[in-house]
């Protein structure tokens, strides 16, 4: 990130009225999701050249990790709408990393099932990409980075 760039969680005087007792929720939130684009934004460099976004890798992850998940679960894992994450899973099976069938016992819900190449693609990423991320999260010791986890898991299961 640039250096240039002020980081600040303070709020002004009125959005400390406004915000009352959920000041201190607020300034994590915005803390928060500017990490999440600045990570995003990071993973997206990282998947650039294979033609993939965070999105996709995270579906491509996502039905690696789970057999052979319904659209609908990778949905919810994705936390997104059904129709968006059928567009995300059919860039991904353009680009023959997943392949998109009916289910056996439900013709009406699809299933997405890790090609050959998406699963040896992925592996071979993986080394890499998590030597990435351990350095993007260099700044806090290990039992930050444990401490972090179990909050942001606790904030997770609280979100309705």
């Amino acid at each position: 990130m640039d250096p240039r760039i002020k980081l600040s969680s303070k709020l002004e005087a009125d959005e400390l009225e406004a915000a009352g007792d959920a000041a201190d929720a607020v300034r994590c939130f915005r803390l928060m999701s500017l990490a999440s684009q600045r990570l995003r934004y990071l993973y997206d460099q990282r998947l650039r050249d294979e033609g993939l976004t965070m999105q996709q890798g995270i579906l491509l992850s996502f039905v690696r990790a789970h057999g052979n998940p319904t659209l609908g679960e990778a949905a919810k894992s994705l936390a997104t709408s059904h129709q968006n994450a059928k567009q995300i899973a059919l860039a991904v099976a353009r680009k023959g990393l997943i392949r998109i069938v009916d289910d056996e016992d439900d013709r009406r819900a699809k299933r997405l099932i890790a090609t050959k190449a998406g699963q040896r693609g992925w592996h071979r990423r993986n080394a890499n990409d998590f030597a990435a991320i351990g350095q993007w999260f260099g700044g806090l010791s290990r039992s930050e980075q444990k401490e972090l986890a179990a909050m942001l898991i606790r904030l997770i299961r609280g979100l309705h």
